[in-house]
Formats: structure tokens, C-alpha cells, sequence
């Protein structure tokens, strides 16, 4: 059969920032990032929440966007979107925003800039990746957990028919510009959901990092923004390297390191219909693969208590009572396991431990040894205080 072929190979610079204070008069990251051919137009997506938490936010966008006339563009006065995981089930705010695009006539040489989480950063730049076929979008995440991780990826997603990200697109953003200056008005509970993954991270990729953060567990809990910078410093660029390095950014087979602790995760912010966290989720997911990885016979035992103690160190609880959700003798959190081979389809792909930095795959998780685990870990949440969720 007669066919025609050729290998297309596309580059994809992904670029990121680290500042502080983005929209001072002074500061220029935000400028030179953008202006690389004058003038270009800009689009602005807020979370709401920023904008009463700093009153004065949308006048220094504006200000700081005045100032840069000679380069920049401000389309409008920055729209308000609400965020947490919310934003990600509702399609009337993609629609709106795709309205906004076409009225601003935001086209292919503009910019859509995204300040918020990780839940707007990733509805955004869905919207970004469809508009005009792929508009330049640029995120500023403005919580530990975007900044170290969601925020530095190249996903974006929305929830439908009962999954995360069931829609979505693969679209690296044309830069990320993390700004600590965003974490100073967080609460406690959203401060410390980012060690979670980075905690992730250290687990499957870098022993010595989680060494760092066990050393320094102190003053993350502390909050102490030296810590937290350097926390997430290099959860991001560990991040960024598998991406760039691991030799599937786009996810065309079966495995997803770095959901480490997710396919249980991601099932429980179902069955807690999202009152539990991403990263409150995270953190009871990978206490259960961590658990697992011991009764397997992969992961040592004196390894496993160092990373359960991390994780509670740092104030995370590692059990919840929807983990003991059943129906008819069916335990609900592992349809976790299909939904999360669905996703990508092919063959189950499960990140596990073989000791710290060092993340291995199975291909068959076997229930009764789940069970055990998940047992296990509401013995242990006896004996523990429970961490602060508010």
C-alpha cells in the first residue's frame, strides 16, 4: 500500500521564573518575559480569592502595565475567576473565558497571563491550548503546591463524568514566573499542600533531597520563607527535568512517575466530593503506596517510617474513612486503580518504592495487599493526633 511519512519534531521551551513581588514598579522579569516583540496585548485571569485577599491588586496590575505601555498591552481590567477544584467542573467557565478572547481579539502574538492555583492554572490553560488552536499562555502560580509542581507541567485539564482531567490537552506554557510574594497571604492548610509533592518527588527521584527536607521539616512547619523557597526551588526543577528528560513529556505510554501516590489520590477527592485536598489527598495516597511497597517486599521497612513521619511531620494525616467506603463487599477506592489505568489506557502502570529516589513500576496491584495497607494506616491514625485541615 502506497503511503507517505515524515517525522515532525517540534521544540518546546519551557522557561521558569523565580522573583519576588511581580507588579513592583521596579521589577522587570514580567517585562522582559513578555516583550520580546513590541507591543504585545495581554489578557489577565485572576482568582478571585487573590483579589480580596490584596485589595489593592488589580491597581497595581494596572499600574504596572501603564508603566510598560511602550511594550505591553492590557486588553481589560483582569478577569475575575473563582478557583480551588470547583473552576474545574464547570464548562460555563471555559465558555466565558473563550468569549473574553474573541471580544479582546486576543489572538496567537498575545499573551493570556494566569495568576492563580493550580485548578485555574490548569482550566486556562485549557482554554489557552483551544483558542485560535493555541494562544502563548503564561502562569504565575500563586500556592506552594503550583509552584513546585502542577504549575511547572505542560498538562491542563477539567473534570467530566466523574474523573479528573478528563478533559484536556497537553500545552507547555510559554513561561512560568513564580512569585513568593503570592505565599505570604495563604492559610496554613494551603501553605504546606505543596511538600507534598515535593515529598513526591524526593521519594521516586532524589534521595539526597529528601534528606533536605527531613533536616528542615522545622521550619517548613514553620513556614519559614527560606525553606519554603528552597523547597520549592527544587521540587520544581525536578519536576521540570523528568518532563524535559524523561522521555515522554506528553504521556503516549502507560506510566506516570510522578503520580506517585495519585491513583488512590485522585479517587478520594471523588469520594470526598473534594473537602479533602490535592494535597491532603497526596498525602494519604502515597502514605498507602509507601505501606504497600513494605509488604511487597520492595521497600525497607526503616524507609518506609522515615517517609510516614515526614509526611506527618509536615502536618499531613495519613488516613481517611472514605479509604473504607464499600458497597456489596467492593472497596471503592480501588476502582482508583482502573480509572487511573483508563486515563491513559494500555497496560496498569503503578509507581511504587524500592527504597528512597528510587521509584520502581508494577503492572498488577494486588487488593487484599491494599487492604492491609489501608488497615494499617487507620491503625496508625489512632495513635496520631490529627493534622489541621483549616
Amino acid at each position: 500500500m502506497p503511503v507517505l511519512s515524515h517525522s515532525i519534531q517540534v521544540t518546546w521551551p519551557l522557561r521558569v521564573f523565580f522573583t519576588e513581588d511581580v507588579f513592583a514598579p521596579g521589577n522587570p522579569v514580567l517585562r522582559d518575559v513578555l516583550a520580546d516583540v513590541a507591543p504585545r496585548r495581554v489578557l489577565v485571569v485572576l482568582e478571585d480569592s487573590l483579589a480580596l485577599a490584596q485589595p489593592n491588586l488589580e491597581d497595581r496590575v494596572a499600574a504596572y502595565f501603564a508603566a510598560s505601555a511602550g511594550s505591553l498591552q492590557l486588553c481589560r481590567a483582569p478577569i475575575l475567576v473563582t478557583g480551588g477544584e470547583v473552576v474545574k467542573n464547570s464548562h460555563t467557565i471555559v465558555n466565558d473565558l473563550l468569549a473574553h478572547i474573541h471580544r479582546q481579539r486576543v489572538d496567537r502574538h498575545s499573551y493570556l497571563l494566569v495568576i492563580g492555583g493550580g485548578a485555574l492554572l490548569d482550566v486556562a490553560g485549557f482554554v489557552a491550548a483551544v483558542a485560535h488552536r493555541g494562544l502563548r499562555h503564561v502562569r504565575l502560580p500563586t500556592t506552594t503546591l503550583s509552584q513546585a509542581d502542577s504549575g511547572v507541567g505542560v498538562k491542563n485539564g477539567l473534570n467530566a463524568f466523574g474523573q479528573k482531567n478528563f478533559i484536556g490537552t497537553f500545552a507547555p506554557p510559554y513561561a512560568v514566573i513564580n512569585d513568593f510574594h503570592w505565599l505570604r497571604t495563604l492559610r496554613p492548610r494551603d501553605q504546606r499542600a505543596g511538600f507534598v509533592e515535593a515529598v513526591k518527588v524526593a521519594c521516586i527521584r532524589d534521595a539526597a533531597f529528601f534528606d533536605e527536607l527531613e533536616a528542615g521539616a522545622d521550619e517548613l512547619c514553620a513556614f519559614a520563607p527560606a525553606a519554603v523557597q528552597r523547597l520549592i526551588r527544587r521540587s520544581a526543577e525536578l519536576h521540570l527535568r523528568h518532563i524535559a528528560t524523561g522521555g515522554d513529556p506528553f504521556e503516549t505510554g502507560s506510566a506516570r512517575p510522578l503520580d506517585f501516590g495519585h491513583w488512590a489520590a485522585h479517587k478520594l477527592e471523588q469520594l470526598t466530593k473534594f473537602q479533602l485536598s490535592h494535597g491532603e489527598a497526596v498525602a494519604v495516597g502515597m502514605a498507602l503506596d509507601v505501606v504497600y511497597s513494605r509488604r511487597l517486599g520492595w521497600l525497607d521497612e526503616r524507609s518506609a517510617t522515615r517517609i510516614l513521619n515526614l509526611l506527618e511531620r509536615l502536618g499531613f494525616t495519613l488516613f481517611a474513612s472514605e479509604l473504607l467506603n464499600d458497597d456489596a463487599r467492593h472497596t471503592h477506592i480501588l476502582d482508583g486503580l482502573e480509572e487511573f489505568r483508563q486515563h491513559l489506557g494500555g497496560e496498569l502502570t503503578i509507581t511504587l518504592l524500592r527504597g528512597i529516589g528510587q521509584g520502581a513500576e508494577t503492572h498488577e496491584m494486588h487488593p487484599e495487599l491494599v487492604l492491609a495497607a489501608i488497615a494499617e494506616l487507620q491503625a496508625r491514625a489512632r495513635h496520631h493526633e490529627p493534622a489541621h485541615r483549616h
